[in-house]
């Protein structure tokens, strides 16, 4: 049950009932040795955030299981979920994500659509977005399809500091046609994209060139660059961002050349969950508005000139000829998105750079606390947002099985996707790591070596 305080207007109706003028007469027939002469002994007000970490850890006592620390990134991060996101998608209209065909009882859903592809195109800086897709992987497959038909063109440049899964989910995508699949290298020292290499491998009539910024690795990519190369081939950029959180400090994919913007914003109200639902989005320039896949909620007058909502493009064969269909996309993650929607309302412009400057600065104290532990060294040498690569001289995988015997998940091992980079650990620090985790994380590791 939630607190719900009285207010000034009910305080008066008590004191009417009770006959009395004041609080103060209403609590007079009370022993005066019975009433509290100074202020309540109370701690400082807490956060939301900060309220339940204390009750968690108040719980924690009554077991003899306590929490895991988790320094887990690769794509799953972490992130506080205020408690009016699952309040609000809880009411009974936002129980069902069903499809709204029916404009004149639909409205709500609709709008709350709607209000989810304009967060989209603020983050993101493109001009329209589709109505939410399954996840970030397939929506990286639905984007490299989309620049197909675009250009005409079947050759695909994948980065392979793209996330490795997400490179899997395009290869089955494009199952049949891998001869026109080409991955371009990784430099070595900065963890990013070969600028040469995409030069070099792009041949003449490339379709596009897929990246991730900040990438797999947590390295920030040189976008504008790898645009102009692109681009000047006449293909398109496909940048993806499966943290979204990035978006509150980062210029955004539009600003630096990108033609399509997609991505993971599960991030955004949505829990880890055991592995999902997870929420993809996409966004693009106005005039590829045609070949984008999904659906569109638009904006429009009704009859009487009030604003209204309705569906305005839907380009799954269920609604137009199968050969003119742009994809099988179903019914969109509608109470997904509305979670994501309604976190991002929540923050507002100011509380999302708020939010990345935190998360920034707790990656950049866990980079410096690794870092001076003894035979730690950096991956890589680029800029990092709140996700990074350490060296640890030993083999990453017992490292961290010593350390999840410390009840800390200490990072992904990279040889689970990269077989030459034994030792290397990927660690992510979010705002739900606070200093005295890391601080026993760094511990724990340095023991561990």
């Amino acid at each position: 049950m939630p607190y719900i305080p009285h207010t000034e207007k009910d305080i008066a109706k008590i004191l009417k009932a009770a006959g009395a003028q004041t609080v103060d007469d209403l609590l007079g027939g009370l022993p005066s040795s019975l009433r509290l002469k100074r202020p309540l002994d109370l701690p400082k007000g807490l956060s939301e955030q900060e309220l339940k970490k204390t009750l968690r850890d108040i719980a924690a006592g009554n077991s003899t299981v306590s929490g895991y620390s988790s320094f887990l990134g690769a794509g799953a991060y972490n992130h506080y979920i205020p408690a009016a996101v699952d309040s609000l998608i809880s009411r009974s209209e936002f129980y069902t994500a069903y499809t709204p065909y029916q404009p004149e009882i639909s409205q709500g859903t609709l709008q709350a659509i709607f209000e989810y592809q304009t967060f989209v195109c603020q983050l993101t800086g493109m001009d329209v977005s589709n109505a939410s897709l399954y996840d970030g992987a397939t929506a990286v497959a639905e984007a490299v399809l989309m620049a197909r038909r675009l250009t005409g063109r079947h050759r695909i440049l994948l980065s392979s500091a793209l996330h490795p899964e997400y490179r899997e989910t395009v290869e089955t995508y494009l199952k049949g046609t891998a001869d026109h699949l080409t991955e371009v290298a990784y430099c070595a020292e900065a963890g990013t994209t070969l600028l040469e290499a995409v030069e070099s491998m792009a041949g003449d009539e490339p379709a596009c060139l897929v990246i991730q910024h900040p990438n797999f690795f947590g390295c920030l990519e040189d976008v504008e660059k790898l645009a102009s190369i692109i681009h000047a081939k006449k293909g398109l950029l496909i940048v993806v961002t499966n943290e979204a959180v990035s978006l509150g400090m980062l210029k955004p994919p539009g600003a630096l050349g990108a033609d399509i913007s997609v991505g993971e914003i599960r991030s955004f109200g949505n829990a880890l969950s055991y592995g999902g639902p997870y929420l993809g989005f996409l966004s693009t320039k106005t005039e590829f508005i045609r070949q984008m896949p999904g659906r569109i909620i638009g904006q429009t007058l009704d009859k009487h000139g009030n604003r209204a909502f309705c569906l305005t493009f839907a380009t799954r064969e269920q609604h137009i000829r199968r050969e003119k269909a742009t994809s099988n996309i179903c019914t969109n993650h509608g109470l997904c998105a509305l979670a994501a929607s309604i976190h991002m309302a929540c923050l507002g412009q100011t509380g999302l750079k708020r939010l990345a400057g935190v998360n920034l600065s707790k990656a950049e104290y866990l980079k410096k606390k690794l870092l001076s532990i003894k035979g730690v060294r950096p991956g890589f040498t680029s800029p990092t947002f709140n996700e990074f690569t350490v060296r640890l001289g030993k083999d990453s995988d017992t490292v961290l099985r010593a350390l999840l015997e410390k009840k800390i998940f200490g990072g992904v091992a990279l040889n689970r996707f990269y077989k030459p980079l034994g030792d290397y650990l990927l660690v992510a620090a979010t705002e739900m790591n606070s200093k005295e985790d890391i601080d026993l994380f760094a511990s724990e590791l340095s023991k561990a070596l």
